[in-house]
């Protein structure tokens, strides 16, 4: 796709949130119910207010608890914060003999990488992200800083942000509505150029607000990406760059075919948070009734249905309570079982809890967990990821990875010689859910080398065990600093057989008989 003008990047914009028009209503609910501190549908963007009340229509916190638990879960076992969550390992096109002294290289870049990260706020930009992905699709721009914050991770509201996919279903195409004070605009973008009438327009007004849409879209001709900024009525190109990687993560919980957008864990207990919602809004409405109660008056008159208003307190005109013409106040008869609506919403927030993985661990008011528990829960926890676990894997941890590296190189943190493609530098997750994963394949190994030791000299032979101490210290993501090379092996080698000829040698000389006398 060639360079686009600043009309161009307007009608793509528009034709791409078109289509997201159709996620809208869906979405709405979704964040009303589960994570209304980010939404920004209802017109709470567009109103320009700050500080409303998000939650006058949610009556239970289930969801919103268990979303936050649900993002909270998954960081801490994918991307734990202050914590090196991955590493970086050679690829197959390393020869297994220089895999090591590799691996320490790598090791190098790894350590300076999660510095960076930890200086940056890729912490606190994760935990936003998986937030929304709980929804669906969760969008992260990372992008060059300064000398404090080396990159900077934002993680974007999907409200803002419209996407189209390219070939094989990646993502190549974003555009973004966003809003700047027009004072800050030449700090945030050095590369700014502000048009005169645009100058004139916003003189003496440099708080208020100017809303752009900013697009970034690849160039099959070039390999290179576009990235421009342009004014939300398409008139005027403000910034334009090329960059040399795509500078957006986009990532899709779950997503079904000739569909851009994702769906999560929310969306599949969706049904059930409206109605214990919706429950619980009922069973408020009737213990308020019960506690103030409705009354019917007797009046001599015909009954007006006009004036029946049926709120707790209320008395309603009636020509009859019963004859003869019964009390003069008498409470009006209530339906519902309170105690039945107590035992229909406990069932939804086990639902609920069960469908946002918010049962996985025992509750703290239990005996403290062994190592071994904690391991198996987070084993379990992968397992009723799925699929979305490999998706997690592909669409966040490896294009973050990708993309740190290259703003690294760009700055001249790092000069990678080796390209992270999975042949050359591969990204291995150690998080507590992959190493979860990892430990079973590590447990099945001992347990053949057990049996095969147990089968004496000929089940001895089919060991490697030089072999086996490399896979282990690999899948438990041991540092190549404290392993030795395929060098250092083989000079250890040399010196224990060395040794070994030398003892051989003494023994023979002290079991020689003396030299005899003649």
């Amino acid at each position: 796709m060639a360079k686009l003008n600043a009309q161009q990047l307007k009608r793509k914009y528009d034709l791409s949130n078109s289509h997201k028009d159709n996620w809208r209503s869906i979405y709405e609910d979704a964040y009303r119910y589960a994570l209304p501190m980010r939404n920004l549908y209802d017109g709470y963007y567009e109103s320009n207010t700050p500080g409303q009340d998000k939650m006058a229509r949610v009556f239970d916190s289930t969801a919103i608890d268990s979303t936050q638990k649900f993002a909270n879960r998954l960081q801490s076992g994918l991307f734990p914060p202050a914590t090196q969550w991955c590493r970086l390992v050679p690829g197959s096109e390393i020869p297994k003999e220089r895999q090591i002294e590799t691996q320490q290289i790598l090791d190098g870049y790894n350590n300076r990488m999660f510095d960076v990260m930890r200086q940056s706020n890729f912490d606190q930009a994760m935990g936003e992200f998986l937030l929304e992905l709980a929804i669906g699709s969760a969008i992260m721009l990372i992008q060059p800083g300064d000398e404090v914050t080396p990159i900077r991770y934002t993680a974007v509201p999907t409200f803002l942000v419209t996407f189209e996919e390219g070939p094989f279903g990646t993502v190549d195409k974003v555009y973004r509505r966003m809003k700047k004070p027009y004072g800050v605009l030449d700090q945030e973008f050095p590369d700014v150029k502000i048009p005169q009438d645009m100058k004139n327009s916003y003189q003496g007004r440099e708080s208020e607000m100017v809303e752009l849409i900013e697009g970034t879209y690849y160039d099959k001709d070039t390999g290179k990406y576009h990235y421009q900024i342009v004014d939300y009525n398409g008139k005027h190109e403000l910034v334009y760059r090329e960059l040399k990687s795509f500078p957006w993560v986009v990532a899709r919980y779950m997503k079904a075919a000739n569909e851009r957008y994702g769906r999560g864990p929310v969306l599949t207990a969706l049904p059930d948070i409206k109605t214990l919602n919706r429950v619980l809004e009922l069973t408020l409405k009737n213990a308020s009734l019960t506690i103030a109660g409705v009354y019917t008056a007797v009046d001599s008159g015909v009954l007006n249905p006009g004036a029946i208003n049926l709120v707790p307190g209320a008395i309603i005109p009636v020509n009859s309570n019963g004859g003869p013409r019964g009390a003069d106040l008498q409470p009006l008869p209530r339906s519902g079982d309170p105690q039945l609506s107590q035992i229909v919403a406990n069932d939804l927030r086990m639902n609920i809890k069960k469908i946002m993985l918010d049962e996985s661990l025992p509750p703290d008011t239990m005996s403290a967990r062994t190592a071994l528990e904690v391991a198996e829960r987070m084993k379990q926890l992968s397992q009723n990821l799925g699929a979305a676990f490999g998706r997690l894997i592909n669409e966040t941890m490896y294009p973050v990875v990708r993309r740190t590296l290259e703003v690294m190189d760009q700055l001249g943190i790092i000069q990678l010689p080796l390209k992270v493609n999975g042949l050359q530098v591969k990204v291995q997750p150690i998080g507590e859910l992959a190493m979860a994963s990892n430990m079973t394949k590590v447990n099945q190994v001992m347990q053949y080398a057990q049996i095969a030791s147990s089968l004496g000299p000929t089940g001895q032979m089919t060991i490697k065990v030089e072999q086996i101490a490399d896979y282990i210290a690999d899948a438990m993501g041991i540092p190549a600093d404290i392993r030795t090379t395929y060098e250092e092996r083989m000079q250890m080698q040399q010196v224990m057989a060395e040794q070994a000829q030398m003892m051989a040698q003494q023994q023979q000389a002290q079991q020689a008989p003396p030299p005899q006398e003649e």
